[in-house]
């Protein structure tokens, strides 16, 4: 019971970081510049927890191929939601939020509902992976998502105030989006308590590795695609920060 509700805690806390970070767009506007340091600094927690936590704990478990594949699934269904529904991360794809794709909103608020919800579950069951692995991973994987989830807000309170939603409906729209964070967590904790002992270990590493592939797209998306045109140094030094902020998290915890 103690485990299954740090899992719901955990999760919980990055929805109310997320919703918070919508309501701070409602009141405190932010500017593009700031917006893509925070961007680039979520994202470099990304890669980090991927580099420093999510690989080298897959690899015990799983075989080259299978950790291969397993990032490669991550990777490639973020991918195609972004190419065929919609930008799978409001956060990462903010310079595409300008006057147009407001104006336009209602014909693409279904897809990007859509596109929300599965990152968001992702995150959920990323972090319930990640607590039930333990260690160092556990709080690697927490930092990273809740660090991503404060921008990931804003930018989706901006662009519903954009589209012309009154503060209240877009916070809600925000909060409900949001909320399949928590989902994700539950589906983790399911999954996870249905596994023996024998399989427990492969299906978390693998479910780990599926994760870290799709924080590998959500990092280089946001660095590689859009950002690095509104500033290289803005966006280079916050993203490093964040990768250089989830190792030194991680040597310090294994230190420990």
């Amino acid at each position: 019971m103690d485990h299954s509700l740090s899992i719901i805690g955990r999760v919980v806390l990055a929805f109310v970081l997320a919703v918070g970070g919508g309501a701070l767009s409602m009141v405190a506007p932010m500017s593009h510049r700031r917006l893509c340091a925070l961007i680039s600094l979520a994202a470099g927690t990304l890669l980090g927890v991927t580099l420093f936590s999510i690989l080298p704990e897959a690899a015990t478990a799983l075989g080259w191929w299978q950790l291969v594949v397993a990032l490669a699934s991550g990777y490639v269904v973020f991918l195609l939601i972004s190419k065929y529904v919609y930008h799978v991360c409001p956060a990462c794809a903010a310079s595409h939020f300008d006057e147009a794709t407001t104006h336009r909103f209602s014909e693409i608020a279904s897809a990007l509902i859509v596109a929300l919800a599965v990152h968001s579950t992702m995150d959920g069951l990323a972090i319930a992976a990640g607590h039930e692995h333990g260690g160092e991973t556990d709080l690697t994987m927490l930092l990273a998502v809740c660090v991503h989830k404060v921008p990931e807000g804003l930018a989706l309170g901006a662009l519903l105030l954009g589209a012309g939603y009154s503060r209240g409906r877009a916070l809600a729209w925000v909060a409900a989006v949001e909320a399949t964070t928590i989902v994700g967590g539950v589906i983790g904790l399911a999954m996870f308590s249905q596994h023996d002992h024998a399989h427990h270990d492969w299906w978390l590493a693998a479910v780990l590795a599926h994760a870290g592939g799709g924080f590998v797209f959500l990092a280089t998306h946001a660095v590689l695609g859009e950002l690095l045109k509104h500033g290289k140094a803005l966006v280079l030094a916050n993203f490093l920060a964040g990768v250089a902020l989830i190792g030194a998290a991680a040597a310090a915890v294994h230190a420990w």
